[in-house]
């Protein structure tokens, strides 16, 4: 009898304390939605700068990112003494409309004068061609990994 009881006590205080609210929900109107998108104005930030991976049209080294590695080779400054460090060195910019270089950033180098001589290059670098999107330049940061030796 004290199980059945226990039982009916249990199941009567889950029952009261497990009622929802009835909340009263109102359908979307999803055309009165679209209405409004349509006569919003949509403002450009002409200084965003973007992700190149979202863009329509990379950025591009004049002659591919062979040529640039190339580039990198010829201009960047190694010591007379056999290499005794090789490693990678990470470094971003932002690739301007115009396709000049900018806030060249290094984010990671293997020490010494690495990074310094990495940056030096990355300023001696011609235009490249500016990544668009919706059929305009815009400004793109990129990041690079170039494979040094010192």
């Amino acid at each position: 009898m004290k199980k059945l009881l226990i039982l009916f006590l249990t199941c009567l205080v889950q029952s009261t304390f497990s009622q929802n609210k009835e909340v009263k929900k109102t359908k979307d109107d999803l055309r009165s939605n679209l209405k409004n998108h349509k006569e919003e104005e949509v403002i450009e930030d002409e200084n965003k700068i973007y992700n190149s991976v979202g863009l329509e049209i990379h950025p591009s080294f004049p002659g591919g990112m062979s040529k640039f590695h190339l580039f990198i080779d010829e201009n960047y400054k190694k010591s007379n003494k056999r290499p005794t460090l090789q490693g990678k060195v990470y470094a971003s910019f932002v690739i301007e409309k115009d396709g000049s270089l900018n806030d060249i950033k290094i984010l990671r180098d293997i020490g010494s004068y690495s990074g310094d001589e990495l940056l030096r290059v990355l300023k001696l670098s011609p235009k490249w061609s500016p990544g668009k999107q919706n059929g305009k330049n815009v400004r793109t940061l990129y990041s690079v990994v170039v494979p040094v030796q010192i």
